[in-house]
């Protein structure tokens, strides 16, 4: 026979499940808000904000071009420079990651107010270094310190690196790039506190078969002092605002004074060789041009217009009298040749 509940068993069981409901419910909403929570470490934090760090991107792939391009012009050979990556990260975990013995380079860049770094990898520098002494970029696995003709070669593009630098960054500041030093073992370089965070551009560099690593190093304190024209809106204005100046000087050089080349051809005439030849001081040459037909007037070795010939004051002139029409007379030739 069924056992039949009381009312109080009955409220109590309903309890139960409804609790049951709930627990379950809070466990799937854990879960839930468990998913969603991203990790955030307190030691190292993220100091530049994302649209700020699209704004270094943008800058720094402009740059990557330009400095393609002049490597090309300096190693007369096609130079890829493609922008890998930029992270911030602190300064011990950036100088743990470069190689020794490697070719890193101090520099300021005022008004930015910390020291900043740019790092060669060893197998990008020898595959410089060869292809400067007229090899073919080929991949040298050797470990060892540059030699000062090898140092004084890469000053040199170094050089370009800065002024393509200086010219990426002039869209938001105006920066001076001078060198500070030269090192090859980068655990030397403390140009900031090891905990201190910093941005790291990194760029690929592609020569023939060799790729090596190019890593620019800005300092958070060095951005600091212009942080907020890190937007994308400021680069936006500064290039707009550039564009027109550029549009701007290229019509100004376009009004201002040229010098050219102006001839008035009075007459000509055909000659045989033979009297050319027997020509002396004092004969007479024929014009197949009379004295009331107009003549040619010439700018920079171009017929450009008809004029007749005089005098203004004591000086000898020509009066313009009709612009030549290039592709007129063409036109007109070719209509007399058909017919």
């Amino acid at each position: 026979m069924a056992k039949i509940l009381s009312q109080d068993e009955i409220d109590a069981l309903l309890t139960t499940v409804s609790a049951g409901d709930s627990e379950a419910s809070a466990d799937q909403f854990d879960d839930e808000k468990l998913r969603s929570i991203v990790a955030y470490d307190f030691k190292h934090p993220n100091r530049v904000s994302k649209d700020q760090i699209r704004t270094l991107e943008n800058m720094h792939d402009n740059f990557a071009g330009h400095f393609g391009s002049s490597l090309s012009t300096v190693l007369r050979s096609i130079v890829d420079v493609d922008l890998v990556s930029v992270d911030q990260i602190t300064y011990s975990e950036f100088i743990m990651s470069l190689v020794s013995p490697s070719s890193t380079y101090t520099f300021s860049a005022r008004p930015l107010e910390a020291v900043c770094l740019v790092d060669f990898n060893p197998t990008l520098t020898f595959s410089l270094i060869d292809r400067m002494f007229g090899g073919h970029g080929k991949i040298l696995e050797s470990e060892r310190e540059l030699t000062g003709i090898e140092r004084s070669v890469m000053g040199r593009l170094v050089q370009r690196l800065y002024k393509e630098l200086t010219k990426s960054w002039e869209h938001l500041v105006q920066i001076e790039i001078e060198q500070i030093s030269f090192e090859t073992n980068p655990q030397f370089i403390q140009i900031v506190p090891p905990g201190e965070t910093v941005v790291v551009i990194s760029l690929q560099v592609k020569l023939f078969q060799s790729t090596g690593l190019l890593t620019i190093c800005y300092p958070y304190v060095s951005l600091e002092p212009v942080i907020t024209k890190l937007s994308a809106q400021n680069w936006i204005d500064a290039t707009k605002k550039k564009n027109l100046a550029a549009d701007r000087d290229a019509n100004s050089d376009n009004l201002r004074e040229v010098q050219a080349e102006l001839a008035a051809v009075l007459l000509q005439s055909r000659l045989k060789m033979r009297d050319f030849l027997r020509l002396k001081v004092g004969d007479v040459i024929p014009s197949e041009k009379k004295i009331s037909q107009p003549i040619d007037i010439w700018v920079n070795r171009q017929k450009k217009f008809t004029a007749h010939p005089g005098l203004a004051g004591r000086k000898r002139a020509f009066q313009v009298m009709e612009i030549y029409d290039q592709f007129a007379e063409e036109k007109k030739h070719a209509g007399r040749e058909g017919s």
